[in-house]
């Protein structure tokens, strides 16, 4: 096996180990009518790192209620009225944990809310391939960078999303407002020239009363 095929054997082997890595990750963007609460379950083993983050995107003063509840019921996080936050923890327990997103305190607005929620890391790719080499080439620490950066760039992408999201509802919301209080101004300006029309036309207006026929006698 010549050089070049080997280091293409070396780097598609170590692509496929970053691939193998064994961590979970949910996303999810979903709308919360108002008066109702909404929650996910989800089945995590023992000690493992998790993080929930969350973001509301539109609807109201953008808050909602979050708790995270563990299998025996105890709340491991709970926040009211928040606008967005990031919660990293381990479990202590394997079992069924519970995150619950609550609008119940809203009467008519809707929010739509996206949460990110990871269970695991990812281990070092040195670890993972420490079994067979001793060091990493030039080749496979460069991989291993750019599987590094790639992360991050999803990471900003997803959160520009959210926030190109929101300005965009924003302006549009705002847009809505911008014309109905034009709207409102034209009817109160149609209405007093209106009233300027007859009022000056009342100045105008012969009220001198007629004179009555009178009738001489003969």
């Amino acid at each position: 096996m010549n050089p070049l095929t080997a280091c293409v054997v070396s780097v598609v082997s170590l692509l496929l180990t970053l691939l193998a890595l064994s961590v979970s990750s949910s996303e999810l963007t979903f709308e919360l009518p108002d008066n109702e609460k909404l929650c996910f379950h989800e089945v995590i083993d023992k000690d493992v790192k998790c993080t929930l983050e969350y973001q509301v995107i539109t609807g109201g003063n953008y808050d909602v209620d979050v708790e995270l509840t563990s299998q025996s019921g105890q709340s491991i996080y709970k926040e009211v009225k928040k606008q967005y936050d990031s919660y990293t923890w381990t479990t202590t327990a394997k079992g069924e944990y519970r995150i619950c997103f609550s609008n119940e305190f809203s009467t008519f607005t809707h929010k739509l809310v996206y949460f990110d929620f990871k269970v695991g890391e990812e281990d070092a790719i040195k670890s993972v391939i420490g079994e067979r080499v001793t060091a990493l080439t030039q080749m496979e620490s460069s991989a291993d960078a750019m599987h590094e950066n790639l992360k991050s760039v999803i990471d900003y992408q997803t959160h520009h999303r959210l926030r190109e999201v929101q300005g965009r509802e924003f302006a549009e919301d705002l847009n809505d407002r911008v014309q109905y209080w034009s709207l409102g101004q034209s009817v109160v300006i149609l209405v007093v020239s209106i009233g300027q029309v007859m009022v000056l036309r009342s100045f105008f207006t012969d009220k001198r009363p007629h004179a009555s026929p009178s009738f001489i006698g003969t």
